[in-house]
């Protein structure tokens, strides 16, 4: 569900199609936020660019501790609950991936970790109140110019996905249910999951069939 009309899954042609069944590749399913972009598919194909660009020269854990902090700051259930997905499967336990996301202090991050992740938070909340002894701190911990680079660009790009999505109601898949009680809860910090089941392209009629 949206504030917009969306182009219905089971009506999607061309370059719409083509979107639904990108993402349902990735996920299994369509999820809510591609329907969002339904109207204006190219805009998803040129975030989906400007984000490979990004997470090409970060690793998969640095990347998503610091999406998972910028959504955070801007109370996206949708990005929490998709970065904290990836990183339930791929790196933390349920517990501990809890406490990450409440920004708890002892969450068993690395202090360089924890360090990268309030700099990304400050730079969704609030990028203006950055210092150049704050970037220093960073440097501190072993972060290098271009790296610093690097989280900025990803923290300040989920300020668009995670604001449009928001802005047009776009409401968390409720495959999400699926994630530990208490897990979920830490991960849903605006918009409720959505209810409604997920939906799947159906498969194109063989040639001479339809």
């Amino acid at each position: 569900m949206a504030f917009i009309e969306t182009v219905p899954v089971d009506q999607a042609t061309g370059e719409v199609r083509a979107m639904y069944e990108r993402a349902q590749a990735n996920l299994g399913y369509v999820p809510n936020y591609a329907k969002v972009f339904s109207l204006r598919p190219e805009v998803m194909g040129a975030w989906s660019g400007l984000l490979a660009s990004i997470r090409g020269h970060m690793d998969l854990r640095r990347y998503e501790l610091v999406t998972l902090a910028a959504a955070r700051a801007l109370h996206s259930s949708y990005c929490m609950l998709a970065h904290g997905t990836i990183l339930r499967r791929q790196f933390y336990g349920p517990e501990q991936l809890a406490a990450i996301a409440g920004g708890t202090a002892d969450a068993g991050l690395e202090p360089a970790e924890a360090a990268m992740m309030a700099f990304a938070e400050r730079v969704a909340k609030d990028a203006s109140s950055i210092t150049a002894s704050d970037v220093e701190g960073l440097r501190a911990h072993g972060f290098t110019d271009a790296e610093i680079f690097d989280v900025a660009a990803a923290a300040a790009a989920r300020c668009f996905f995670s604001k449009l999505l928001d802005a047009l109601g776009a409401e968390p898949d409720s495959a999400y249910l699926e994630l530990e009680d208490d897990l979920r809860r830490r991960l849903t910090p605006g918009r409720p999951v959505s209810a409604a089941p997920v939906e799947r392209v159906p498969e194109a009629p063989a040639a001479g069939e339809g």
